[in-house]
């Protein structure tokens, strides 16, 4: 339970399953209301009637999909419409693809940032100009230790994460002053549907098991650190503390853990 954000309003993108549902189902436990953002509108509605109904809180859902500039302008619009204020934005959409350039799909790349980093961009520029004006809120950014240590088969998604990673540096130091936290969330792989997607040869998991995450204990350290003024939040610690070796020295890092980074 985070007392801090009873009676709040969380809006989350990517809610209608893995890290993004598990984030809306502990801020409602906590009393927050929830604003769920997604492309599938069916689950963001079975979520809803069953958070109502077991928690007295209010949810919106509106169906979207963040990559598309002129279908997420329209789910804003009917935001602003519907929802007074939002306390706390969880920029929780996003997708990968495991491959190399070499076997890379262009479209695939340009979606990657059209959702990762683009879409993100534009509802944090349309929510900030509220939480300036109110000075207080919370922005926090899903992105990856992909952005901080990147590994053989995600070029273009590690990009994306380390945009997000650098977008949210220089945010948190635009808005220190206006009483608006910025967070970047950096998980290892988490066991969600991620990988359906991510990984074709549906073997990473299986590969990387004991590092895996799962998101009930990831969306648990993100809802506690709602409407605090915390930098980011850094799962796992032994993921930590390689991320940290491999800014203090990259090549070494790149010649240890070799074995490690070719297991997509």
């Amino acid at each position: 339970m985070n007392h801090r954000i009873q009676g709040k309003t969380v809006m989350i993108t990517g809610a209608s399953g893995g890290l993004g549902e598990q984030i809306a189902r502990l801020s409602g436990k906590s009393g927050a209301n929830l604003v769920l953002l997604a492309r599938n509108e069916q689950k963001l509605e079975k979520l809803k009637g069953e958070l109502e109904a077991k928690y007295p809180i209010k949810v919106w859902t509106i169906g979207a999909d963040v990559g598309n500039k002129e279908a997420l302008e329209g789910a804003l619009a009917k935001i602003d419409e519907q929802v007074d204020t939002i306390d706390i934005l969880v920029n929780n959409a996003g997708f990968g693809k495991f491959k190399t350039v070499l076997d890379l799909d262009l479209l695939d790349a340009e979606n990657m940032f059209k959702v990762n980093v683009l879409g993100l961009v534009m509802i944090t520029k349309w929510i900030l100009p509220k939480m300036v004006e109110k000075k207080q809120g919370h922005i926090i950014n899903i992105a990856s230790m992909a952005g901080k240590i990147a590994t053989p088969k995600s070029a273009v998604y590690a990009a994306t994460k380390g945009a997000v990673l650098s977008f949210s540096d220089s945010l948190r130091m635009e808005v220190k002053d206006h009483g608006v936290f910025v967070t970047t969330v950096n998980p290892g792989p988490i066991a969600t549907n991620f990988f359906d997607v991510a990984d074709d040869t549906g073997t990473y998991l299986k590969n990387v098991g004991r590092w895996v995450l799962k998101p009930e204990f990831v969306a648990e350290k993100v809802v506690a650190k709602m409407m605090s003024n915390t930098r980011e939040i850094n799962l796992s610690k032994v993921m930590e503390l390689g991320s940290r070796l491999y800014r203090l020295s990259p090549s070494l890092v790149e010649k240890i853990g070799k074995k490690a980074f070719f297991k997509k």
